[in-house]
């Protein structure tokens, strides 16, 4: 692993930005990979790990562009039309539960669980839990309460907000937690999906000012095309992903992705048991 290692910063910076848009907006935790992908390429310091959180921007504009027929339109009704207005305040309401556990508990989480074994085993657990919900709703052939963004209620908005506070744990997944969530709530597969989308934009931009703010001491002008080419490289990726999963999602369930969080879980686990990879490094 040491050529990874020996890697030049904009590299590290191009391949980080791929691996956060390809999994922000999938049930498999951008958080995890980028943890385990900074691990591989020996780039942990505290300024990675600021970067993790700043290029998780770049996706969320990916979003932005993605919806932004459907973005203006909310914003320019929220003052005379109230479908926007409730669709905005429901956003609101299901982000301010992550917003406020992670601003009083993030120090505390980086600390204890920003590491490799804790994301593999976050992975495997998140896993089995897809596997269950799917399971579930195959069995009991559970139809869909709600099947567009414009039904939830305020209800549904606070339980899928409880919902995405969950992966505040690496590994969990922002986009899972709210999608299966959303899901045991009675959401169809493509409305929890979309949700989860709208619900990353206060998320990632809260998060990144957040972080930001806090560690602006540590950056430089000379990080400048570091945190570009991390920014461009996630947009581009993530942009692509969506695309993907939206089309996705309308004729296939979960289970394929939890298949991979248990496979890749398994496979961190056991290189560290065997110390094949010397994650701890």
């Amino acid at each position: 692993m040491e050529f990874l290692y020996a890697l030049p910063l904009l590299v590290k910076a191009f391949i980080l930005g791929i691996v956060e848009g390809l999994t922000e907006f999938l049930p498999i935790s951008s958080t995890g990979h980028l943890i385990l992908a900074g691990a591989l390429l020996g780039w942990t310091d505290q300024k990675a790990k600021l970067f993790d959180v700043a290029i998780q921007t770049g996706a969320m504009f990916a979003i932005i562009w993605y919806y932004r027929a459907r973005i203006g339109a909310t914003l320019s009704g929220m003052g005379t039309d109230p479908v926007a207005k409730r669709f905005a305040i429901n956003v609101l309401i299901a982000f301010l539960p992550a917003a406020v556990i992670g601003v009083f508990c993030a120090s505390m989480i980086k600390a204890h669980l920003f590491k490799p074994v804790p994301v593999a085993m976050a992975f495997i657990v998140g896993g089995l839990i897809i596997f269950w919900v799917e399971h579930r709703h195959r069995v009991q052939r559970i139809r869909p309460r709600v099947h567009d963004l414009d039904d939830l209620t305020t209800a549904d908005a606070i339980k899928l907000g409880l919902a995405q506070a969950f992966s505040l744990i690496p590994g969990t997944s922002r986009s899972g937690a709210t999608i299966i969530g959303g899901m045991l709530f009675g959401l169809s597969r493509k409305t929890a999906t979309e949700f989860s989308f709208f619900l990353a934009i206060p998320t990632l931009i809260g998060a990144g000012v957040y972080d930001t703010f806090k560690y602006r001491s540590i950056l430089s002008v000379a990080d400048i095309p570091l945190f570009a080419v991390g920014l461009a490289t996630a947009f581009f990726s993530a942009l692509a992903c969506v695309h993907w999963l939206i089309r996705f999602v309308a004729s296939h369930s979960f289970v394929a992705f939890a298949w991979y969080r248990i496979v890749f879980g398994v496979i961190v686990l056991l290189t560290a048991a065997t110390g094949v990879v010397d994650w701890a490094a």
